[in-house]
């Protein structure tokens, strides 16, 4: 049997790139599940439809990330329609990169409530559903920028940091009802943004990898899928890096 046979999972900003390949993951695994998108409408609808072909239900939600409200609106539908959440990924991320000199206020706003305080707002919103439950699963996905700093990324590694501050602290809040929160940090990865570096910045990425490539979306997606499954069953609390080995 799947490890994550008919288990409910939500996953923020599941249409494209990490998001979407984590999505698709935990289908394979048995899991329904139900993610958000902000504007990729087209690329969620076809989520849904490959997850459905799994023999899985799927829903997508539009849903701003940075809008507290909106998450708890989020939560409580998707237990109204799947009756349950056994798995929250908080995936959702944008990157609005400059030098700390030229970063505005609202570069700093963006990222910080995308990323942050959407990882707290669907948080908050699933765990009393999963206390109830009396278990529960909450995976965040961090990145290496949060662990060792990154040039030109202050917003981004703020609140990468931020998460897995969060993600200590939640676990040790809500470990005596079940409830297991573990963070994903990952390194570079195939996506938009690393598909329009040039030949000499590829260059130097693969000078800081040990492993010398970047890493597959599914790469990250199949260390989430063992975080929310069976296989994790004793660890809480915990970052996993998975960078090609840029920080050890």
């Amino acid at each position: 049997m799947p490890s994550l046979q008919d288990k409910v999972a939500l996953v923020t900003g599941g249409a494209r790139g990490i998001g979407r390949a984590i999505a698709l993951a935990l289908a394979s695994e048995g899991a329904h599940v139900a993610f958000t998108y902000r504007s990729a409408g087209p690329a969620a609808e076809e989520v849904v439809k490959l997850i459905q072909e799994k023999g899985r239900k799927a829903a997508a939600y539009q849903s701003d990330a940075k809008q507290f409200d909106a998450a708890q609106h989020v939560v409580d539908t998707v237990v109204k329609e799947f009756g349950r959440i056994d798995i929250l990924v908080n995936n959702a991320g944008i990157t609005k990169d400059t030098l700390l000199m030229r970063m505005t206020e609202q570069d700093w706003d963006d990222v910080i409530d995308t990323n942050l305080k959407s990882a707290f707002a669907f948080s908050k919103a699933v765990c009393r559903h999963m206390m109830s439950q009396r278990e529960g699963r909450i995976i965040n996905i961090s990145s290496i920028a949060g662990v060792i700093g990154n040039p030109g990324q202050t917003n981004y590694a703020a609140s990468k940091a931020g998460m897995i501050g969060m993600t200590k602290t939640l676990a040790k809040e809500l470990a005596s009802r079940n409830i297991q929160i573990n963070a994903v940090a990952p390194g570079f990865v195939d996506t938009d943004m690393t598909e329009k570096l040039t030949p000499q910045q590829k260059e130097a990425l693969m000078a800081m990898i040990p492993l010398k490539r970047t890493a597959k979306p599914e790469e990250i997606a199949s260390v989430v899928v063992f975080l929310a499954s069976p296989a994790s069953s004793y660890m809480t609390g915990q970052v996993l890096c998975v960078d090609g080995g840029i920080v050890m």
